[in-house]
């Protein structure tokens, strides 16, 4: 399973659960950071 974080959390969390979620990433890592909702939506969908 992948865990996409938002921008409401912490980047830290990755890097926390990397152990278990090893594939999971934070918005301010990816092109979508700052984007609108659906947007991320979108991204998230695709993955």
């Amino acid at each position: 399973m992948k865990l996409l974080f938002g921008e409401n959390l912490s980047p830290r969390l990755v890097a926390a659960l990397a152990d278990l979620f090893p594939e999971s990433a934070h918005l301010d890592r990816l092109s979508v950071g700052g984007e609108p909702d659906p947007v991320i939506w979108e991204y998230a969908r695709r993955l």
